[in-house]
């Protein structure tokens, strides 16, 4: 794996090894973390590319109804990723542990009780976004277009949620078994494979943001397949092996593992759904400024989530290794692991975001094909400000690694929250009612992600964590097959 020239490791392991030059990471560290966060990385680059191309195809085929349709159709779908993400977050932790310490018997109940949890809980949400998806989105936006093609496009990517879920969860058992490359390859190349598809639906075939839709269902459906197979018979063929096997004939239903899981993984969950969550009110609040606004905001939040791709390397990075550390007792090397993947996650951050910044306007442009669009003038300085707001993002990430690793998801959580709720959003109603304006969407960007730096480093740097961790390892009377 190591030997692999992919442009985004050489990259990513030129920073690490830079920073060890100052001594701020140590060059064995930062080798071993590039080696498990880079295909995670090349992972959200490929799915987050596939988000923003999916907004920019329906955006030169139908218009920016599509645009503002398809992004507020985006929080529903997310909630897959935030229920799936949240029982994925009890998996990390369980699995990294229990490979750490060679219990495989627990690893195997836990992947099972993990797909369990994410089908009960995924179905009943599918069932609602299929009987009253005008309705949802109807909630959000007075505009009929927007509210017609918004509610097309969610009532056929619901079909998709469960298989999401269960991707998010095939996904974390691997970076939990140290092997994110093969993670990198399902769920890269079905994201490939959903931009494809789009492509021959919406422009071939013509059939607009259902087509979008349907292509977002197919690609994830497969993946899910895959990882099945994989994580079954041990092996895919154009995967090779899997660092683990799981016998799907065992126990699922085990009420430590669950009880392990849920306690885990609802935080997790909330910390989500934070974002998810958010992104209703926000939409009903710039409903006020009007489409065009509605259309800066999709497209800077896709670019946002882009920029953000880092995280997905770091933070899993972060919570596999830590988390093997702790399975066996290493507290101080669980510690200088958090510690170095900090620095490291916000030198890359800091990189990504300068380059975006300079390039702003024309990416934007990208998503409307038309540089007078009137979009374009409210979304790039948008752009500018989660420039700034995405490298404190990457504390935010990176931090709460070790303590998703730990089982301490309680506080990540409740950081988020805060951020979010208790600031970004009154921030954005501010500019509603006062002559603050879009100066409160633009502050509204940076606080979501300057509170939860705040507060998730804090309690990093406390040490709680490790204490925590103690409850959930596998000498703490963890279950068996």
């Amino acid at each position: 794996m190591s030997a692999v020239p992919n442009p985004v490791r050489l990259a990513i392991l030129a920073v690490g090894l830079a920073l060890s030059r100052l001594g701020l990471v140590t060059e064995a560290r930062a080798r071993r973390t590039t080696e498990l966060a880079w295909p995670r990385i090349v992972t959200g680059i490929a799915r987050m590319s596939k988000n923003a191309v999916d907004v920019a195809m329906v955006g030169v085929a139908v218009g920016s109804a599509a645009i503002s349709g398809v992004g507020i159709a985006g929080p529903f779908w997310g909630l897959a990723f935030s229920i799936g993400g949240g029982v994925a977050g009890g998996t990390i932790a369980l699995v990294s542990q229990r490979y750490g310490a060679d219990a495989e018997a627990g690893l195997g109940l836990a992947v099972r009780s993990s797909v369990l949890l994410v089908v009960a809980a995924t179905l009943p949400v599918v069932a609602v976004f299929r009987a009253f998806p005008t309705e949802l989105i109807g909630l959000l936006s007075s505009d009929a277009a927007t509210v017609r093609l918004g509610g097309a496009y969610l009532r056929v990517v619901a079909l998709g949620i469960p298989f999401a879920g269960l991707n998010l969860v095939g996904s974390r058992v691997l970076v939990g078994a140290d092997d994110s490359y093969t993670a990198m390859v399902l769920r890269g190349s079905g994201a490939v494979a959903n931009v494809v598809i789009n492509a021959v639906l919406i422009f071939g075939l013509g059939m607009g943001v259902e087509g979008a839709a349907i292509g977002t269902v197919v690609s994830n459906v497969v993946v899910a397949a895959a990882f099945g197979i994989g994580l079954t018979a041990g092996r895919l063929p154009g995967a090779g092996e899997f660092p683990v096997t799981v016998d799907p004939r065992g126990r699922y239903l085990d009420r430590g593992t669950v009880s392990d899981l849920v306690a885990i993984g609802l935080p997790v969950m909330g910390r989500n759904l934070v974002w998810t969550v958010a992104e209703f009110p926000m939409f009903a609040i710039l409903d006020v400024f009007g489409r065009d606004v509605v259309s800066a905001f999709v497209i800077a939040r896709r670019i946002l989530g882009l920029m953000n791709t880092p995280g997905w390397g770091f933070g899993l990075a972060s919570a596999s290794l830590v988390g093997q550390e702790l399975g066996t007792g290493e507290e101080g090397l669980a510690d200088a692991y958090g510690r170095e993947i900090v620095r490291f996650a916000v030198a890359v951050y800091a990189v990504v975001a300068a380059v975006v910044f300079v390039l702003a306007e024309p990416v934007v442009v990208l998503f409307v094909g038309d540089p007078t669009a009137p979009a374009v003038p409210i979304a790039v300085p948008l752009v500018r400000v989660a420039c700034v707001a995405v490298v404190l993002q990457g504390v935010s990430g990176a931090a709460a690694g070790p303590l998703d690793a730990a089982g301490d998801t309680r506080w990540p959580f409740l950081s988020q929250a805060l951020g979010m709720f208790g600031v970004s959003i009154p921030l954005v109603y501010l500019g509603t009612v006062t002559p603050l304006g879009l100066y409160g969407l633009y502050l509204a960007f940076l606080a979501e992600t300057s509170v939860p730096a705040a507060l998730n480093y804090y309690r990093f740097r406390s040490g709680v964590w490790k204490r925590v961790s103690r409850e959930y390892r596998p000498d703490a009377g963890g279950a068996d097959d």
